[in-house]
């Protein structure tokens, strides 16, 4: 009977502390939970140093590294890409490629047009262009502001963020919000930048009228057109200029779209369209100003016109409905 007893208070004793010791797993936060298995901080890695054009970067482990430039950024057309450290690319989450940097890193990018700051996870190599300083994940642009633009200026600090931020972001979600930069430190930020090169802004030709040229060039009497018409472009600049604003003319109802870039400044935005021959649509409250080709009628020429863009510099232009 006393073995009974004592087996019966040691069973008790046990499940009482089992119920002590631990809590329901339901009940943990998500950001504390496991991450992806497949996503880890380790091991860091450093890479080869490569070569852009003719400049050659050496990857290093810089605590305090702090820089301005430009930031540009990639989505869906590399979804489920295999990143630099081996990761799969996963347009949502707030990730960047940096020339650099260990990976993964942990740094603050800071929109110099705005303050907004956020916390990015370093987990790719580049841009692959000199006058950028890196490139953000879709998701990251989007928390940042700036999804809108091809380029924008921006602040990179490397920090040491705490564990439970960490795991938020190898989750594939965004770090709790950051501290807006003050007006002070942005004017500084921003005169730091102003003395450094501009991003090239390379031409992209009019998608429209993208043919063949004639073998020789078109002589003066040629212009005097008999023919009802004719599928041939002329090899003289000026019209094939023409031929694209008459069609934007014509084009006045919806249809589609393809932005190239976007700025704060419609100074710049002007630039850019004027270059290109594309046309500067402002947003409804005048903070930002697009650069368009089109509207085209159909699916299939902005498509035409996207592809053209995208091959003459511009990974981020994008196809829209109008």
């Amino acid at each position: 009977m006393r073995y009974e007893t004592r087996l019966l208070i040691g069973a008790s004793l046990c499940l009482l502390l089992s119920s002590c010791g631990g809590g329901d797993p339901q009940t943990i936060p998500a950001a504390e939970k496991a991450p992806v298995a497949s996503v880890s901080d380790f091991p860091v890695k450093l890479g080869s140093p490569f070569t852009v054009g003719a400049t050659t970067y050496t990857p290093e482990d810089t605590s305090n590294y702090d820089e301005v430039g430009f930031a540009s950024w990639y989505g869906k057309e590399l979804q489920g890409n295999q990143t630099a450290n081996g990761e799969t690319f996963v347009p949502g989450a707030i990730t960047a490629a940096h020339k650099t940097l260990p990976m993964p890193s942990y740094v603050e990018v800071t929109a110099l047009d705005t303050g907004r700051t956020i916390l990015v996870r370093i987990n790719d190599r580049g841009p692959m262009a000199n006058d950028r300083l890196i490139d953000l994940s879709e998701g990251a642009a989007r928390q940042l502001g700036i999804s809108e633009q091809g380029l924008a200026p921006v602040r990179v600090r490397r920090v040491n963020p705490p564990e439970q931020d960490r795991a938020v972001l190898r989750a594939n979600q965004p770090a709790g919000t950051r501290l807006d930069t003050p007006e002070s430190l942005l004017k500084v930020l921003r005169d730091k930048l102003a003395k450094m090169p501009k991003p090239e802004t390379p031409k992209v030709a009019a998608p429209e009228v993208v043919t063949t040229p004639p073998a020789k060039p078109v002589s003066a009497p040629a212009k005097v057109t008999t023919k009802p018409a004719t599928t041939k472009t002329p090899a003289i600049v000026e019209p094939a200029k023409s031929a694209v604003r008459e069609v934007k003319a014509v084009s006045t109802k919806a249809g589609y779209v393809v932005q190239v870039a976007a700025f704060s400044s419609k100074a710049n935005a002007d630039q850019l369209a004027a270059k290109l021959d594309a046309k500067v649509v402002a947003s409804a409250d005048g903070k930002l100003h697009r650069v368009r080709f089109g509207p085209f009628a159909s699916e299939s020429e902005a498509k035409a016109a996207l592809k053209n863009a995208q091959a003459k510099g511009y990974p981020q232009a994008r196809l829209l409905r109008e």
